[in-house]
């Protein structure tokens, strides 16, 4: 693989990444005028910290199918035992959050979806069709379904912001230079990066590194976009800033997102579904109102931060 920031070795970019071993040259993005960029200034940190602590409230209907189901799935390496028997499902058209403590899982789960790893036992299905049974060519195609946005966004350290979000459009499609630019320009703007496509990854700050990862996760258009730990790395502003963002796209856009996460204030601005992790089982997942409701000690404790009951420092 060949992003040179890539969080997990082995893990292709998103948007169904490459697989050369060598990167494409960079091009000089199509000009863009500034004043289509939306700004991402005061009034929308003040916003997005306003709604900083409210609870999410989209309501899953009854008889919602599930996008992914996870079915008495074991992994192991070696004698660490990570996955013990998970059933987890998903739901179709949600914002999704898989949380829990570090060392849990909640990662192995996202690689286990993708078919990069393959459970040792148990099943793994995306849409109802399960990905382990997937020969290589149809496992090829059922992942162009998926945007994947890593921890810090996993560009290209060769290649400008502008060809950065291409690629998978180059990689993937026989779609022309000015439908390419139309995407990639309008995709930049949705994140608040219009107008930056001439910078190089190592120009960007964390958040705007992960905003970028997002516009390239976007633009294949997937079904399911997977997010592994987006708020790690950066500050809390930051961090409301990116929920009120996944949000805001998920709502104008549709399809499932699957949010890997151990933040708490994430989890109650975004998600209508979470699942708790704990010691490679689910310990409770349900709608996110009746999560942060719950009675059960261990998720009382998790999502109250208390130092208090079953989770301890051991």
């Amino acid at each position: 693989m060949a992003a040179e920031e890539q969080e997990h070795s082995g893990s292709p970019p998103e948007g169904g990444g490459p697989e050369a071993a060598e990167q494409p040259t960079a091009k000089a993005p199509p000009t863009t005028g500034r004043s289509e960029e939306p700004m991402i200034g005061a009034a929308a940190i003040a916003e997005a910290l306003a709604a900083g602590g409210e609870l999410h409230a989209t309501e899953i209907a009854p008889g919602t199918p599930n996008a992914i189901e996870f079915r008495d799935v074991h992994k192991a390496f070696g004698s660490n035992r990570v996955l013990r028997g998970l059933n987890m499902s998903l739901p179709e058209g949600h914002i999704s959050m898989i949380i829990g403590p570090s060392g849990t899982g909640k990662s192995v789960c996202i690689k286990h979806i993708v078919g990069l790893l393959y459970p040792d036992a148990g099943d793994v299905l995306v849409q109802g069709v399960s990905v382990p049974s997937l020969p290589d060519d149809e496992l090829f195609a059922m992942r162009r379904r998926f945007g994947v946005l890593f921890q810090d966004g996993a560009l290209f350290g060769s290649l400008n912001l502008y060809d950065n979000v291409a690629f998978p459009l180059r990689q993937h499609t026989e779609k022309g230079e000015d439908e390419i630019a139309e995407i990639v320009n309008r995709r930049l703007r949705e994140v608040g990066l219009g107008g930056e496509g001439h910078k190089m990854p190592n120009e960007l700050s964390g958040g705007m590194r992960k905003r970028a990862g997002f516009a390239r996760a976007l633009v294949l258009e997937p079904q399911i976009l997977l997010f592994d730990e987006p708020d790690s790395g950066i500050d809390p502003v930051r961090t409301a800033l990116l929920c009120e963002l996944i949000k805001e796209v998920h709502s104008e856009n549709g399809g499932t997102y699957v949010v890997i996460t151990h933040d708490i204030l994430s989890a109650r601005r975004i998600a209508s579904y979470l699942v708790l992790l704990w010691q490679g089982k689910v310990v409770e997942q349900g709608p996110a109102q009746q999560l942060f409701a719950s009675e059960h000690p261990f998720t009382s404790q998790f999502l109250a931060g208390n130092p208090k009951g079953p989770l301890t420092m051991d």
